[in-house]
């Protein structure tokens, strides 16, 4: 079982619920597909205007009444609107005190036990070198950033069996030369 933040397990719970994609959710609301999926996992904040959009998109009221059915029954915590748009938007509990402030890749071990996601760890393991000895051919001493970063996932039709291509796009960051460090 993941570690969601309440606020994750009730948007998670209302998109069952309303039958919606990932893709749908995201077209709706203007933001890429991949980081809106990132949001219902915890594992991004948005605006108070994006977490209103997708409140509304769920269905609002039902959304929390069937959460808190549920929930609330198995001794979990009552959810309300305001609880799942802060949380949304950086303002709920796991902020640690500071707004926006959220723990990024803690929802689950590694390595991984889910086979999706073990097998992303797997090209991490066996092609990582290989990235990395590229980026330093191809850019030089640095790395690829995660935060200035944009990534999609498609479908693509194979005659062998359709094919799932990701695309990792970051910026290059240079490591900084010892040059620098002088004050």
């Amino acid at each position: 079982m993941l570690d969601l933040p309440p606020h994750c397990r009730a948007l998670l719970a209302a998109k069952t619920a309303s039958n919606l994609t990932f893709a749908e959710i995201a077209s709706s609301v203007h933001r890429p597909e991949v980081w809106t999926t990132a949001l219902f996992y915890g594992q991004a904040t948005t605006d108070d205007t994006t977490a209103e959009a997708i409140f509304e998109l769920l269905g609002n009221s039902s959304l929390l009444e069937n959460y808190n059915r549920d929930f609330v029954a198995d001794g979990g915590v009552k959810m309300t609107k305001e609880r799942l748009v802060g949380g949304l938007s950086g303002r709920g509990e796991g902020n640690m005190g500071v707004k926006g402030m959220i723990t990024r890749g803690g929802t689950f071990e590694v390595p991984p036990k889910d086979p999706v996601l073990y097998r992303l760890y797997e090209v991490l393991v066996v092609y990582g070198y290989s990235y990395k000895a590229l980026i330093q051919e191809k850019f030089g001493d640095g790395i690829m950033s995660a935060i200035d970063f944009r990534t999609s996932l498609e479908r693509k039709k194979d005659p062998k069996g359709d094919r799932v291509v990701i695309t990792l796009d970051g910026k290059f960051l240079p490591y900084s030369s010892t040059d620098s460090w002088q004050g």
